[in-house]
């Protein structure tokens, strides 16, 4: 035992400097003679009667000591104490000794701080001493602690807290009134007279001991909790540190990129830090990149920061057109600076570039090679202070809407947001490092190729110049070189080795004629490439094409290095799908980034989908695949005002819909789809006509229209007014009336109002309108309306856009899906179909459905299910399982694919396992979407003996507490699917209905007969025992017969033959065997 508080600076007891003698022992009177009266017996004599009969001022009390009289003993107030036990328990023996010159109150109080808080009181006791004055008294207090800062968590205790510090501290003071007791403990504290403390030792959680609770549990809850009871609970570990990007991204130089925002820190101390260095930047950026050209523009973005008002922030680093880097801060004081390295990027070269700010100072790094030794360094030095706020904003890698972005590979990017760190602490390691030397290697053969193929064009072109310099003109030499055979180079000036290794260009580029090609080699070689991608594809085209796609590789690859990135979106597909080829998912990811950098629209929406979803090896990203969709998405309405290319209208055609497919003639073919969509939407140029420009005629037109209640006249009325008179009072006029009749075009044309700041009466521009009319016209199938939404939403901008990466990835993604380029494939391969050519329908399917586009997923599913002889022969993947699979994945999937997938979980499918949960949820999905044939599986399902989850009948809004039976959910389940079944006369659903109660009925009708025929029979042998008992007893007293009888014999009476009424009631019971499956 250990007395605590001394040495601690507190108020402590007055040691005196002459101790009074010990009470004497005897009667108390005794024990207090006055001095000076030990001499006079009868003055004491007198004292003792007094002191026997009146009564004593002192209470009588074992812990009083002896008294001095006042005029010879000073008091001071004291408190200490001792606490048995040093560490927290949950009942701790506290020994209070204090004194009290004066009425007063003494207060004990426990007080702990943990992690999230501090000072907080657990444990309070206070009492009055007014009579016990000028004498020390102890007084032993059991101090009480909550049970979740002194036992481990159990069942009960389900969140124990870990304390820092357990504070005891004692105070006293003086009363002056009755209501001293009802004082805050707060201001009690601040007048005490005398005071004290200790720390009492906390103990860890998982030190501490189990609390014996007076409750059982049940079996299965206590064996539930043992399962989970010794997991040690892991804090989210929060740093500075954030990865912006992981897996490469291929920017094409355009206007479109990666959107990345911070949220704020949630641990305090981060966060307070990070509001300190508003005006005083610490901060570092790693980045990885490859980057292919300079800007062709001044400045091209590679990692930048927008504020709040969509303005440039710190940091905004640019690239500028001769290869130096950009830098540009935003100042305190509003303004910006920006400053240029003296050192220029490497091209063609993974390099990491690491730029930290230090305050004012900024030191700029790049570094190549494997070991990251070969670098250049600058440090920049500024004055000013420099205003820095990552959570008031976003981040863009890449291209925006501001500015176009570096033409190249993004690697990974790592952002320290509180440290400046050297270039050696950083750690921020290429981690796709196969894929990354991949790519070096595909650029550093594509070269190669395009060295020849310009090389070549440039030697026929310039032999059949000089060839017709020295040759006659005549018509005979203009019929040859019309009709004769193209002008090839024999000797070819490169060594034998590269011809071998590019033996099919070299093959290829003899049987062309290069004397029309383009003298400016970009364009040269971009056409030569598509060429040989056009001789790729015819092969490809034939009845038997998949056969040669492995002659046809080596033709694309070359295409792909020319430029001509379609070839490179065939050459992904073929290795994602192994179609013909051996699956090889790098070079596939390889090919897909190479054409999504070269802008190719199917490569682009390929890698946006596999972002999306997260499948084939590629991450879940949605920031990423935004930044893929938006940029097919924001070339759709362009490429639907142009007729460039090979375009067609995107249809949702389904080949197992054969009444649709019968109407489809060769008049639908792409070129005429194309054109009738076109027209339809006032085209002149498609209409096949112009028209001669009369807007006096129009606007007459117009108004006839609109005063007959037509709301694209109306619409354009405001369009006139807006685009002609710039009368923007009458445009909004006109454009408001139109949007009441739901024109989505006026939706977007009053937002464009508000954005622009120039909608009357409104002064400057109004995000927070103008995107609510964007979003009345995306819901109105708005093209551009739809767009701007996908950018609130990826943003965050908007309060009334709350930011939501996934929403903005669906609606760039629904943009993107109309592409015309997508659309023309999806026309070939549904030509093909209806042709017969199932090899150039397989091609054509598969290069669709790997874009993500839900219809043809499902249309490929159903030719491998009618074809399964070609799927297995030429696809590498389990082609129905796949594509079913990913289409019930897609917003608003088609209900009979729920109903494929439920059948392929069922029954196994090839390599598949069988899982009757994922039956049941995909039969449930597809009956919440209203197909009756869901209903009717999951009816069979039950029939066989299968049990509905409870939350799948909360799915399809199925009460347990009133269908608590299988009969119950049996009947309710047919009846849905008899309401939901579009056939007029007796469907399956209403037959399997009324089987059902007319097995009840029978059942119920056999059960009654049943119970009626036992109960006759028992009834009958009861009867008959009666009986029998009677007529014994009757001949036991009657008196013997003397006459003789004859001696029969006993004839065998037999017993009644009782018929097998329980068996035959057997055989006529309902049976409920070989019941149908569950089909599609």
């Amino acid at each position: 035992m250990q007395r605590r508080g001394a040495g601690l600076g507190w108020p402590r007891r007055q040691q005196h400097q002459q101790q009074p003698p010990p009470p004497a022992v005897g009667s108390r009177a005794a024990a207090m003679v006055p001095p000076g009266l030990g001499g006079r017996p009868a003055c004491a004599l007198l004292l003792l009667c007094y002191l026997n009969f009146v009564p004593s001022w002192g209470r009588q009390t074992s812990l009083t000591t002896s008294v001095v009289p006042k005029a010879e003993q000073t008091y001071k107030d004291f408190i200490y104490f001792t606490v048995f036990e040093g560490s927290v328990r949950n009942v701790s023996a506290v020994s209070v000794e204090y004194l009290c010159s004066q009425p007063c109150v003494v207060n004990l109080e426990a007080v702990v701080s943990s992690e999230f808080r501090s000072s907080i009181p657990v444990y309070k006791k206070r009492w009055k001493n007014e009579k016990h004055l000028h004498t020390s008294r102890t007084q032993i207090v059991h101090v009480k602690f909550p049970s979740i800062m002194v036992y481990r968590d159990d069942y009960f205790i389900r969140h124990s807290i870990s304390v820092s510090a357990v504070i005891l501290r004692a105070w006293i003071t003086h009363t002056y009134g009755s209501a001293d007791l009802h004082v805050k403990w707060e201001a009690d504290l601040l007048h005490a007279v005398a005071r004290n403390y200790t720390l009492l030792k906390a103990v860890p959680p998982f030190e501490r001991p189990f609390k014996e609770h007076q409750v059982c549990l049940e079996w299965n809850a206590g064996y539930l909790w043992t399962l989970q009871a010794n997991r040690i609970p892991q804090c989210p570990l929060e740093n500075d540190a954030v990865t912006l990007l992981e897996f490469p991204y291929a920017s094409s130089g355009e206007n479109t990129g990666i959107v990345k925002k911070l949220p704020r820190f949630r641990n305090r101390e981060l966060e307070a830090t990070r509001r300190q260095r508003l005006d005083y930047p610490v901060f570092t950026v790693s980045l990885w990149l490859y980057l292919l050209h300079y800007c062709k523009a001044n400045l091209c973005g590679i990692l930048y920061f927008v504020d709040s008002n969509e303005m440039y922030g710190t940091p905004s680093v640019f690239l500028t057109e001769e290869g130096h880097l950009h830098i540009q801060m935003h100042l305190i004081k509003g303004e910006d600076l920006a400053v240029k390295t003296k050192f220029t990027l490497p091209l063609k070269e993974w390099f990491r570039l690491d730029i930290s700010f230090s305050g004012g100072q900024i030191t700029v790094t790049t570094s190549t090679g494997r070991d990251l030794k070969s670098h250049h360094n600058q440090t920049i030095s500024f004055r000013e202070d420099f205003h820095y706020n990552d959570t008031a904003g976003y981040f863009i890698l890449g291209g925006s809407r501001y500015v176009a972005g570096a033409e190249g590979f993004f690697g990974p990017v790592k952002y320290y947001r509180l440290r400046s760190l050297p270039p050696e602490q950083i750690f921020n390691p290429l981690l796709e490092e196969q894929l990354a030397e991949q790519i070096t290697l595909y650029h550093e053969r594509c070269a190669e190729v395009r060295d020849i193929v310009f090389g070549y064009a440039s030697i026929v072109q310039l032999g059949d110049q000089r060839q017709e310099a020295c040759d006659l003109r005549n018509a005979y030499l203009d019929l040859k070189r019309r009709y004769g055979s193209p002008s090839t180079c024999r000797a070819f000036p490169w060594e034998k080795e590269l011809q071998e290794q590019h033996s099919s260009l070299f093959q290829a580029l003899l049987e062309m004629d290069l004397l029309t090609a383009p003298r400016s080699q970009n364009e040269c070689v971009l056409e030569i490439g598509g060429r040989l991608f056009e001789k790729a594809v015819k092969r490809l085209s034939g009845v038997d094409g998949l056969q040669y796609v492995s002659s046809v590789v080596p033709l694309l690859m070359d295409s792909s290095c020319c430029g001509h990135h379609k070839a490179s979106y065939y050459l992904a597909v073929f290795y994602e799908t192994g179609l013909s080829v051996p699956r090889d998912r790098l070079q596939g990811m390889l090919y897909s980034l190479v054409g999504g950098q070269g802008s190719e629209r199917l490569s682009s929406m390929n890698l946006g989908y596999k972002h999306y979803q997260g499948i084939d090896g590629y991450p879940l990203d949605w920031e990423l695949s935004y930044a893929y969709y938006s940029n097919i998405a924001t070339k759709t309405p362009l490429d639907q005002h142009t007729l460039q290319g090979d375009q067609a209208y995107v249809e949702t055609i389904r080949l197992k819909d054969d009444e649709i497919l019968k109407v489809q003639t060769k008049e639908d073919g792409d070129v005429f789809m194309w054109l009738k969509h076109e027209a339809t939407r006032g085209n002149a140029a498609a209409q096949g006509q112009g028209v001669k420009k009369n807007r006096r005629l129009a606007l007459e037109l117009m108004k006839k229209a609109a005063s007959k209640g037509l709301h694209q006249a109306v619409n354009g009325l405001g369009w006139y007014y807006h685009k002609f008179k710039k009368n923007y009072a009458k445009a909004a006029k006109y454009w408001l009336r139109a949007e009441e009749m739901g024109n989505p075009d006026a939706s977007y044309n009053l937002g464009v109002l508000y954005l622009d700041g120039i909608f009357p009466g409104v002064p400057g521009r109004n995000q927070t309108l103008a995107g609510e009319y964007f979003h009345k016209a995306a819901q109105g199938g708005h093209i551009e309306g739809t767009l701007w939404c996908s950018l609130y939403y990826i943003t965050g901008n908007l309060e009334t856009f709350p930011r939501d990466p996934e929403k903005a990835v669906v609606w760039a993604k629904h943009v993107a899906e109309k592409n015309g380029y997508l659309g023309h494939v999806i026309r070939k391969g549904l030509n093909a179909y209806l042709e017969g050519s199932w090899h150039e329908a397989l091609l054509y399917y598969v290069l669709a459905a790997e874009t993500g586009i839900e219809v043809s997923q499902t249309n490929l599913a159903h030719i491998c299910e009618e074809r399964p002889d070609l799927a297995r022969r030429y696809l590498g993947v389990n082609c129905v399982w796949r594509y079913y699979n990913l289409s019930v994945f897609q917003i608003d999937a088609p209900s009979f694919a729920y109903l494929k997938m439920g059948d392929l979980y069922y029954y196994g499918h090839q390599n598949q396992s069988q899982d009757l949960e994922l039956s049941v949820q995909m039969y449930a999905q597809a009956a919440l979407d209203g197909d009756s044939q869901g209903f009717f599986n999951l009816a069979l399902l039950i029939e066989e003996g299968a049990i509905i989850p409870h939350h799948i009948l909360d799915f399809l809004e199925i009460d347990p507490g009133l269908h608590a039976s299988n009969i119950s959910i049996l009947r309710e389940l047919y009846e849905r699917c008899w309401s939901h079944s579009s056939e007029e006369s007796l469907s399956p659903c209403s037959l399997a209905w009324l089987y059902l109660h007319l097995r009840l009925l029978w059942g119920a009708v056999l059960h009654s007969a049943l119970v009626y025929f036992l109960g006759t029979f028992v009834l009958s042998v009861l009867i008959a025992w009666t009986v029998q008992c009677f007529q014994s007893v009757s001949a036991s007293r009657s008196p013997p017969v003397t006459a003789q009888a004859s001696a029969d014999p006993p004839s065998s009476t037999a017993s009644p033959a009782v018929t097998p009424a329980t068996d035959a009631s057997r055989q006529n019971q309902p049976s409920v065997a070989n019941n149908p499956e569950p089909r599609g």
